[in-house]
């Protein structure tokens, strides 16, 4: 039987799986944005410059936890270091996905965090969805600048490029990703009509706690 966390042909096709419906679903535009899965000391992860519709198992590339690909393959994303730094800066992270989502990246460009607006920011970890500081992509500040805001967040914007978000499994990631992209959506209708009303932070507070179990059924063993 196969063993999903083990199996790594499971493993490549999940991550190809999760790259084909954050594109077809239109979070990113083209070959733009990459996903990764956490693998042994490194992860996999999509390669550079090959549509998603066209990528097989054997083309997800390795990364080990030196930032060394694995001979004879692709090469990874150029984004490969921010998704090795997220993985670093904390443990319990399985799976990253990073797009350029259209609302989210107009609120990325204008340099606006997403702020508690609605309560359901705090699907993020916290009571905003920050943003993170412009570097060139692919480089060593950029993955300094994504790491310190994951260590802190499951989602942040990254200021003129785009969302990167994390989950246990690239499924919760790739969900948080959709979540994101709604209320960016949402906060740039609100910016339409006026200052928006934050909630404060004794509310999101309770909210964050409330979250602590959202969504559990109870064992009806």
């Amino acid at each position: 039987m196969t063993d999903p966390a083990t199996d790594e042909a499971w493993a490549r096709q999940e991550v190809i799986d999760t790259a084909l419906r954050m594109s077809e679903a239109g979070l990113s535009p083209g070959r733009s944005g990459n996903v990764s899965r956490r693998w042994e000391d490194g992860m996999l992860i999509t390669p550079s410059g090959v549509e998603y519709g066209d990528l097989l198992p054997g083309d997800i590339v390795v990364v080990d936890g030196d930032g060394v690909p694995a001979d004879g393959g692709l090469n990874p994303s150029s984004e490969w270091p921010f998704h090795l730094a997220a993985y670093s800066a904390r443990a319990e992270i399985g799976a990253i996905v990073h797009c350029h989502s259209l609302n989210a990246t107009a609120l990325a460009c204008a340099h606006k965090p997403i702020p508690a607006f609605h309560y359901m920011v705090a699907v993020a970890g916290g009571s905003d969805i920050p943003l993170v500081p412009y570097a060139t992509f692919g480089t060593k500040k950029l993955a300094q600048n994504v790491a310190r805001g994951i260590k802190a967040r499951n989602a942040c914007l990254i200021a003129n490029h785009g969302q990167i978000t994390a989950g246990p499994t690239l499924k919760a990631a790739l969900d948080l990703a959709f979540e994101v992209e709604t209320l960016a959506a949402q906060y740039l209708k609100v910016l339409e009509i006026g200052k928006p009303k934050l909630l404060d932070d004794e509310e999101m507070a309770r909210v964050l706690k409330k979250f602590q179990t959202y969504g559990r059924q109870r064992d009806r063993g």
